[in-house]
């Protein structure tokens, strides 16, 4: 079984935008992020533990400025807590084990594919090409990932 961690040399590596995002609940600018048109098909990683979080497949547009999913492709590597920052009530999105902040959720996602929205930072992930993924050590999620066409 992989190991998942938060480790000081992931924290060094990573940009002043992804530790803001990350290790202070930051958000990125709307329509900035560097995921949110990509169409490639893969998997989407939390930047500082690797824990895997999202597939390709599960990826949608959905206007709202940053990289929507419909599920996490292992929703025991998502933790959903309560947000009661800006005034609102809302459901916030990090990893498990990387404790990484990654968005947050919201209910108004597409009906047909479980109507939920996962709103979630692209300095908060990292995106590892089909191609890659076995040898990256995620090859037993490549089920799980649409066939390159």
């Amino acid at each position: 079984m992989p190991r998942y961690e938060k480790t000081n040399e992931a924290l060094d590596a990573l940009s002043p935008e992804e530790f803001h995002v990350t290790q202070r609940s930051g958000t990125e600018r709307p329509g900035t992020g560097k995921y949110l048109s990509n169409k490639e098909p893969g998997i989407y990683v939390d930047i500082v533990s690797g824990e895997p979080l999202f597939a390709s497949g599960d990826k949608y547009e959905s206007g709202c400025g940053w990289p929507s999913f419909t599920k996490p492709i292992e929703p025991a590597y998502v933790e959903e807590l309560q947000d009661a920052s800006l005034g609102m009530v809302r459901t916030e999105v990090r990893s498990k084990h990387g404790d990484s902040h990654l968005g947050h959720v919201f209910p108004d996602g597409p009906p047909d594919r479980g109507g939920l929205r996962y709103c979630i930072n692209s300095a908060s992930l990292r995106f590892i090409h089909r191609d890659d993924m076995e040898a990256e050590g995620y090859g037993e999620y490549l089920n799980q990932v649409e066939n390159v066409t």
